[in-house]
């Protein structure tokens, strides 16, 4: 019994092996999809972000409306439809990325996240899907407004397609949510965050900018040559937005750590 018990002693115990790559890569899958439906029920429940961001996309509507209800029948609201369209968008989601942030740091949810054994590009990537979906959300609602205001009684009867449209919102959202999110990241724990937050965000936006109010306004024109003009320019936004959220990912934990 003595020399069983001293063997039982002396047995080392099993090494764990290493887990594989692929079961990395679902725990990181389980963990953005964890911070996305985390973002999703609590605005959810709140709806404190869409709310805001809806009535703001709305007021600036109005004001497009009124200061443009005198321009008269020969003034060609087509060359910059795009333009103020793109604009409100910007706009509003310069409100609803300060806000996803600062909620998240007024509950105490961002220092969870960061005591977490999650890996911090993770969260930007999660932080990013999710201020995208809130940002189509509200998109849904304004672009079909903008039309009716702006756009209703035929100004558009000779325009291209309307799915290109929508193409080159979709692409200019997704650079919103990428460098954004990254940069209310920084700004989050500054004294002035909502100025901070402007005066880095819209000088980046600049160049995502001018290439959808090109495509967008290409389309609505529709003048020759125009299919080919739209891809040229969606192709370049295509490069700015993963410029951006390569960015991010590659710096997030940096600006964490900051």
């Amino acid at each position: 019994m003595a020399q069983s018990n001293d063997y039982v002693m002396e047995r080392k115990p099993k090494e764990k092996k290493p887990e594989t790559p692929s079961k990395i890569k679902v725990s990181n899958w389980r963990q953005f999809k964890a911070i996305i439906r985390k973002d999703i029920v609590m605005e959810m429940r709140t709806k404190e972000m869409i709310t805001s961001m809806g009535l703001y996309a709305l007021l600036v509507l109005v004001i497009y409306y009124i200061a443009l209800s005198q321009a008269g029948q020969g003034f060609d609201f087509t060359r910059i439809a795009a333009g103020l369209l793109f604009l409100a968008i910007i706009f509003t989601s310069l409100l609803g990325l300060n806000r996803s942030l600062v909620h998240e740091q007024d509950q105490g949810c961002l220092e969870a996240l960061l005591l977490a054994p999650i890996d911090r590009p993770i969260i930007f990537l999660g932080k990013a899907v999710g201020n995208f979906i809130f940002l189509c959300i509200v998109e849904v609602f304004i672009v079909p407004i903008f039309y009716f205001l702006f756009l209703g009684g035929g100004a558009l009867a000779q325009s291209g397609p309307w799915w290109m449209l929508v193409v080159a919102i979709l692409v200019g959202s997704v650079g919103i949510a990428g460098a954004g999110t990254l940069m209310a990241t920084m700004s989050v724990n500054t004294r002035g965050k909502d100025f901070i937050l402007a005066v880095m965000f819209v000088p980046v936006m600049f160049p995502l900018l001018l290439i959808i109010v090109t495509a967008m306004t290409s389309v609505i024109v529709a003048n020759p040559g125009y299919v080919a003009s739209f891809w040229q320019q969606i192709a370049g936004a295509v490069v700015f937005d993963v410029v951006m959220v390569g960015v991010g990912y590659v710096l997030y934990d940096f600006v964490l750590g900051a």
